[in-house]
């Protein structure tokens, strides 16, 4: 039996198919060296009401990223059944030991869980939940909205983000649930390490995919907890899961989402040996060619300059480095570009 088909150790106590609001925890199974039965308990939530499309919401992937973690967790408090036509799948907390450790990598294994799907139904618990999500959840679902932000490692333009999909008709759906979700920007990228992120795991079931990153640099961004919570209620207008129309005006007066693209590696720029970090420019702020995007200062070295980093190409800064101190291949800095359908990425 392969890894992927194996049955999943995590006992989930929620009925899918049955209507109503059902909220408990899941029990993965954890085995110390004081509790040899010890489990470890993950918030969930179902909303289900009559015949609809079934709509994933998860946040706490990484355990430093709170804007997702806080929209999933009032709404699922909140949210009234009865306004329901369809499914809501609601995990406010998924990797709750990170969580918990305000973490981005577990604390139990080390692993991040966003760099492990499909997982491994034996593996260690990282693995073990990213198996669940994909064996147990996905099935489910047809709209995931997966909450991110860059917790500790950056700053962020807010934005949602999906990946250039080959298929055209799931591409122009995914970019539809991005303008109606309503960020200020939307990002089409590819990143540097995505064959075992969850959006990846998504969308080889054929599920649309959506992600956000609303904040960053270890703190709870005001806005975008605003943009995560009226985003994701956007979406179950968007798809027909409670009455409305989506409401896309933005905070500065403007209206709607841009479309933007991450598809040339050059658009990471990267540190190029250890030190401390001097950006020159925002997140969300407009930069051009060969314009110095930060210093790298090699402090602890006697009479060393610092080494300019330039822009590769003109754009709007997507996320920067959110701390100081960088290691040599950290990236400091992602350029975003207008989204171009046709341009074939390098």
């Amino acid at each position: 039996m392969s890894a992927a088909s194996a049955a999943s150790r995590i006992h989930c106590p929620i009925d899918f198919g049955r209507q109503g609001r059902q909220a408990g925890y899941l029990r993965a199974p954890h085995s110390r060296d004081n509790s040899g039965w010890g489990t470890i308990e993950i918030p969930i939530y179902c909303l289900a009401n009559g015949e609809g499309p079934t709509v994933l919401l998860t946040g706490g992937v990484h355990g430093d990223e709170y804007e997702g973690q806080i929209a999933i967790s009032r709404l699922a408090q909140t949210l009234d059944v009865d306004r329901i036509q369809g499914r809501i799948i609601m995990m406010p907390a998924v990797n709750i030991p990170a969580v918990l450790a305000d973490r981005r990598l577990s604390p139990i294994d080390g692993l991040d869980i966003n760099r492990c799907f499909p997982g491994d139904a034996r593996g260690t618990f990282t693995r073990m939940l990213a198996h669940f999500m994909d064996s147990v959840v996905l099935p489910h679902a047809d709209v995931s909205v997966d909450l991110h932000t860059t917790g500790h490692s950056a700053d962020c333009a807010l934005s949602t983000n999906m990946h250039d999909l080959p298929d055209a008709a799931m591409r122009d759906k995914t970019l539809a649930a991005a303008a109606a979700f309503g960020a200020p920007y939307n990002v089409v990228f590819a990143g540097v390490d995505e064959g075992a992120t969850f959006t990846s795991c998504v969308e080889r079931r054929g599920i649309v995919s959506l992600g956000t990153e609303l904040g960053g640099w270890g703190r709870v961004n005001i806005e975008g907890v605003r943009i995560a919570a009226r985003g994701i209620d956007n979406i179950l207008k968007h798809f027909g899961v409670i009455e409305g129309e989506p409401d896309l005006a933005q905070a500065d007066g403007t209206f709607g989402t841009r479309h933007m693209m991450v598809r040339e590696r050059d658009a990471f720029h990267f540190a190029p040996r250890d030190g401390l970090f001097e950006p020159t420019h925002y997140a969300g702020e407009t930069v051009e060619e060969g314009a110095v995007a930060g210093y790298l200062h090699v402090i602890e070295d006697v009479d060393t300059p610092p080494i300019a980093i330039t822009y590769a190409r003109s754009g709007v800064i997507w996320c920067g480095a959110g701390p100081g101190r960088v290691r040599r291949g950290d990236a400091v800095c992602v350029v975003m570009e207008d989204f171009a359908p046709d341009r074939p990425a390098h």
